[in-house]
């Protein structure tokens, strides 16, 4: 199978058309007539709305060109500085930060929870038949509310 390379260039999407087009016409022998017919109506339809665009390359500011509908940021070596490599670095350390900000805070507030549990556990007075109650918790709990 031969592979083709996608460019914006018109000479390369009209040769893609006419490998596609070749392709489909492979088997139009053994279809009925007026299955052909009607791909012929559709392939004259298809070829009548074809839009060429002859869009040429311009330069719209330092580093952007902007060429059929797309725009490229061109990045220049000798730009290179030091402050621009901390500045591209900066959000993934900031993010990195957050997330172990966000680990040791919900470590700090799991482990205050257990630690006035087991306040209330060493400083209430109950039968030692509540403490294996699968409802224990939420009476700790419901309390601490209260």
């Amino acid at each position: 199978m031969t592979t083709l390379n996608w460019t914006s260039e018109p000479a390369a999407i009209d040769r893609f058309g006419a490998a596609v087009a070749r392709r489909l016409s492979d088997g139009i022998d053994d279809l009925p007539h007026d299955i052909t017919e009607r791909l012929r109506a559709a392939r004259a339809r298809a070829v009548a709305n074809r839009q060429v665009s002859n869009v040429s390359p311009t330069m719209v500011a330092g580093n952007i060109s902007v060429s059929g509908g797309e725009a490229v940021l061109h990045h220049d070596d000798d730009e290179d500085s030091i402050w621009s490599r901390i500045g591209a670095f900066l959000p993934l350390l900031a993010l990195v930060i957050g997330l172990v900000a966000i680990v040791v805070i919900q470590d700090e507030v799991r482990v205050r929870e257990l630690a006035e549990l087991d306040a209330e556990l060493l400083t209430d007075e109950l039968p030692p038949s509540a403490y294996v109650d699968p409802g224990f918790t939420q009476f700790i709990r419901s309390n601490q509310q209260n």
